[in-house]
């Protein structure tokens, strides 16, 4: 078992809105049939394009938090984007909004991510470029400490903090109301409310 409950760590800043799939892990590094050899090809295109960008530069070496803007993971469906971020060792994105599809490919991989504010956003942006900032992300009562000893509250879905918490997985979070609804089948049939079939 692999429970969660505190993700600690470096924030990397990535200042773009629609960061798709594609951007994260391009095509033609597409070519592992496992879900390993893709971290080192993260954002490739970009790392290529500029010695400045974000991933390329030492103050942000061994950072696990990334922060970015606007409709992070849009594009395809591709889950090598995820499996390059996870191999790359980031553990948390935060962002103003997510795709769907690239949502549910973060959380079974384990990547938690956290929806905030853009005027928040900005402003941890702002501080990981000025005071390479870390976060302490605690899951348990939905808040992140900065290391400027600021406190963010978050809202975490119980079925995301569940695959943390819990490490479960979508079938584990439904077996763990089985008690519940067999509680709920047996009083809806001593009350006879459900209708009884074949008799």
């Amino acid at each position: 078992m692999n429970k969660i409950e505190f993700i600690s760590g470096k924030c990397i800043p990535l200042e773009m809105n629609d960061v798709d799939t594609d951007l994260i892990i391009p095509a033609q590094y597409c070519a592992s049939i496992s879900k390993t050899g893709y971290g080192l090809n993260l954002f490739r295109r970009l790392r290529d394009q500029s010695k400045d960008f974000v991933f390329n530069q030492i103050k942000y070496e061994n950072s696990n938090i990334l922060i970015s803007q606007k409709n992070f993971g849009c594009g395809s469906s591709r889950e090598a984007a995820v499996w390059a971020l996870k191999e790359y060792g980031i553990n948390v994105v935060i962002a103003n909004s997510f795709a769907d599809i690239f949502s549910g490919n973060c959380l079974k991989n384990k990547i938690l991510l956290i929806t905030l504010e853009l005027n928040i956003i900005y402003k941890l942006i702002e501080d990981s470029k000025n005071h390479s900032l870390t976060l302490k992300i605690d899951l348990i009562n939905n808040t992140i400490r900065t290391s400027l000893n600021e406190i963010i509250q978050i809202k975490i879905s119980d079925f995301q903090k569940s695959f943390f918490i819990n490490d479960f997985n979508e079938i584990d979070f439904l077996l763990s109301y089985k008690e519940k609804v067999l509680s709920f089948k047996n009083y809806q049939l001593s009350n006879k409310i459900l209708p009884i079939l074949n008799q």
